[in-house]
């Protein structure tokens, strides 16, 4: 089984846990998602390279709130079914 970790506002929490969780433009189920190519939007704007808008971020919903994180918070976790 492939569970999604993401660290959310300061806390580690599995994704899998949320049966309404979504994440990426397709409102994918955490491990569909992974399964699924794990797209993340990753724009570049020269005029805004300094910018926290011009850095890669997957989009997630989890228990009822939106959250815009970065790819690095995301730790993907393999346990034998």
């Amino acid at each position: 089984m492939t569970k999604v970790y993401a660290c959310l506002v300061g806390k580690w929490v599995c994704l899998n846990d949320d049966d309404g969780c979504v994440i990426g433009e397709n409102q994918l189920p955490p491990a569909q998602w992974w399964k699924e190519d794990a797209k993340i939007y990753n724009p570049f704007k020269p005029d805004k390279e300094n910018s926290l808008y011009s850095t890669p971020y997957v989009n997630i919903s989890y228990k009822g709130k939106d959250y815009r994180i970065s790819p690095m918070f995301i730790q993907i976790v393999s346990e034998p079914t």
